[in-house]
């Protein structure tokens, strides 16, 4: 065993001793973990950013429950609709707790059902229900059971939506879709750490005998930990921050997009799910905290590796000696 210390240290120059690492920082391995730790970061960051999408709009869905309501007027044989659209417009404004009423108009009628009939409708040709948007003053709402009951007095033909039903169902199925987001992340990070276990392990059978010689001649393991931490703490940090960074450039452009296309109906599909697609402050606090902690999961992964693979090392060498 003597022998063999003495070989291998008479393969490393005393000079390069202190100035040479003891992984080498631009092999293969190095490269392709950067390139799999940008992918991962990528894949998570879109998650961070999804989840923060939807977490917002659900914000958004319940506080629009307290905001608005609308009230819909079905058409009928000998029904003025203008009159009736009046009527509910004065039935509701005479109750407290309201603080508008405001008939849809025609243009804004013809944007709702232009992705499903197309451009150019003639409203008065079509039987189709017209709609009052209705302002709630949230701290002191009306009774709107006493409320729809006054409206289909004033207008038969009326209904009021108070969109609680089918609100609710989205605002669960966005809670969902966040439990899910979660899941997918932590997923995403338990496959980076078995990555970075792997390739730990790699580039230390790679170098084993530098390890071997100088854990034997009385190197600390926190001093040869430490030294594949460095590596793979800057291995971490710069493919994070290159997934991280394309993951905001995507973000980025679909929100430029749906900014571009507010007159679209597909932009106005995409708004009513994801608001106006920006994550903001909190989605890119997200990812930055996202690639902060991948790389600092990366190298303590790292380190307890190599702390567990030198103890490894101490219980075989007195049978190989």
């Amino acid at each position: 065993m003597i022998d063999r210390l003495l070989t291998l240290l008479r393969l490393r120059p005393a000079s390069d001793a202190r100035s040479a690492p003891i992984v080498p920082p631009g092999n293969v391995a190095g490269r392709a973990l950067l390139t799999v730790i940008a992918i991962m970061t990528f894949l998570a960051s879109l998650t961070v950013g999804a989840v923060t999408l939807v977490s917002d709009t659900a914000a958004q869905w319940q506080s629009q429950i307290a905001r608005e309501v609308t009230v819909q007027v079905r058409p009928d044989e000998g029904l003025d609709m203008a009159d009736a659209l009046r009527k509910v417009q004065v039935t509701a404004l005479a109750t407290p707790g309201i603080l508008s009423a405001d008939v849809l108009d025609d243009a804004a009628t013809n944007r709702l059902l232009e992705p499903w009939l197309g451009q150019g409708l003639d409203l008065d040709d079509l039987p189709v229900p017209r709609l009052v948007v209705i302002a709630i003053d949230e701290d002191n709402p009306p009774d709107f059971a006493a409320l729809g009951r006054t409206i289909r007095e004033a207008v038969p033909q009326a209904s009021l939506d108070d969109h609680r039903a089918w609100v609710s169902r989205l605002v669960s199925m966005a809670h969902a879709t966040v439990l899910t987001g979660v899941a997918i992340l932590a997923l995403v990070l338990v496959a980076t750490v078995l990555t970075v276990v792997f390739a730990t392990r790699g580039a230390m059978t790679g170098n084993r005998h530098i390890i071997e010689v100088l854990h034997f001649v009385g190197a600390r393991g926190s001093f040869i930990a430490a030294e594949f931490q460095r590596h793979f703490l800057k291995l971490g940090l710069i493919g994070a921050l290159a997934g991280g960074a394309v993951a905001l450039v995507v973000f980025f452009l679909f929100g430029r997009w749906t900014a571009a296309n507010q007159a679209t109906p597909e932009a106005d599909q995409i708004s009513a799910l994801f608001g106006s697609f920006a994550i903001g402050w909190t989605g890119y606090g997200g990812v930055l905290l996202l690639i902060v902690l991948i790389g600092l999961l990366t190298a303590i992964t790292s380190r307890i590796t190599v702390i567990r693979q030198l103890a490894a090392i101490d219980m075989l060498s007195p049978v190989e000696a």
